[in-house]
């Protein structure tokens, strides 16, 4: 992916707020994939006196990159969603800390190289979720910036987070991810002659035997966020990580997001509680999504998010893949990247044995 070798197909997932920080994704990194740094509420995690969130949040991101780079020599990305409103000063502090690469979704994020400067050597990687949405920012890239995306990320909807899908598309076959990435690796196919574009999976994937799967689609690699969680450097609380693996499968939903989009997370009180309107903001310390109006929003998700991370799971909700319920134990992430290995060398195995 661009002049950078990542020895490990694996991408890890951004997950705000406070979920993936310099902890995990320098461990993620040091096995040779990408470990990512979340952006999403750095301001909050990081509070001067007077507190100032967006100059908080831009102090917060600089100090996990140095740490994440102190911690790790392999490849640290940041993820910045379009929707954030200081998306503008994550990215150009992202760029300005050298970071290696920036994922960006939530929103298309049509004017993202635009922040580049002479002699960056960040890369840039789109999430989207439909072949219409990689067609656009290529051919916007192109005629606005003559540039084209590093890679592409496709989202499917069975990710944890924000779905980039109307609710009713979520269960649909046809929007799974399975179709998406043969539709996205078309799009990128057609720009080969200018510049290969990586297709790298996301949504749901939990084992290797589904990277090898997803691989023989076209995909390049994959972006694996709720299988890292229950690990011992994931930067959440223990309480936080220890939901995924108490969660059985009927615990994971399907909740409107006051951001305006879907969202996959785990049920719990704090969730029952704002289906009964008890959670209504009063006032709005943050602005930190652009299409958020806390006096119509039946909570603060900003809040809500960072009190989960911090382990005030009845003041919050884990957000989580349709398969986090699979979680068993809290394990290293060299564990899970030797499990990863382990699948993906026996599925490869099987499909040499069929074809002969």
């Amino acid at each position: 992916m661009g002049d950078k070798e990542i020895r490990l197909p694996v991408f890890q997932g951004g997950m705000g707020v406070g979920i993936s920080l310099s902890g995990l994704a320098s461990a993620v990194a040091n096995e040779g994939g990408i470990g990512v740094i979340s952006s999403a509420g750095l301001g909050l995690l990081y509070k001067q006196s007077p507190a100032d969130y967006l100059k908080d949040s831009i102090w917060g991101l600089k100090e996990e990159i140095r740490k994440a780079r102190e911690l790790s020599k392999g490849t640290i990305g940041v993820n910045i969603m379009v929707a954030l409103s200081n998306f503008a000063d994550m990215v150009r502090t992202s760029i300005a800390a050298k970071a290696d690469v920036i994922f960006s979704g939530a929103g298309l994020p049509l004017d993202l190289p635009s922040y580049l400067t002479e002699g960056s050597k960040t890369l840039l990687v789109p999430i989207v979720s439909s072949g219409r949405a990689a067609k656009i920012i290529c051919q916007k890239w192109l005629s606005n910036y003559n540039y084209l995306p590093d890679a592409l990320v496709v989202e499917g909807p069975k990710a944890g987070g924000h779905l980039g899908f109307k609710r009713e598309q979520i269960e649909d076959e046809n929007y799974a991810l399975e179709k998406l990435i043969p539709e996205v690796v078309s799009v990128t196919s057609a720009y080969n002659h200018k510049k290969v574009i990586p297709v790298i999976a996301a949504g749901g994937i939990t084992t290797g035997g589904d990277v090898l799967r997803i691989m023989e689609l076209g995909a390049s690699g994959v972006q694996i966020g709720s299988l890292f969680v229950p690990t011992q450097e994931c930067d959440a609380s223990q309480l936080f990580k220890q939901s995924y693996v108490n969660s059985s499968q009927k615990d994971t939903m399907i909740i409107q997001s006051p951001v305006g989009m879907p969202g996959r997370a785990l049920d719990g009180n704090f969730i029952r509680s704002v289906n009964e309107g008890k959670e209504r903001p009063k006032k709005c310390p943050f602005q930190c999504i652009k299409t958020c109006d806390y006096t119509k929003s039946p909570y603060c998700i900003i809040m809500a998010l960072y009190n989960a991370a911090k382990g005030n799971m009845n003041k919050g909700y884990a957000f989580a893949g349709a398969n986090a319920y699979l979680a068993e134990k809290i394990s290293s992430v060299k564990e899970v990247v030797q499990q990863l290995k382990k699948e993906f060398a026996d599925a490869q195995k099987r499909l040499s044995t069929n074809e002969i």
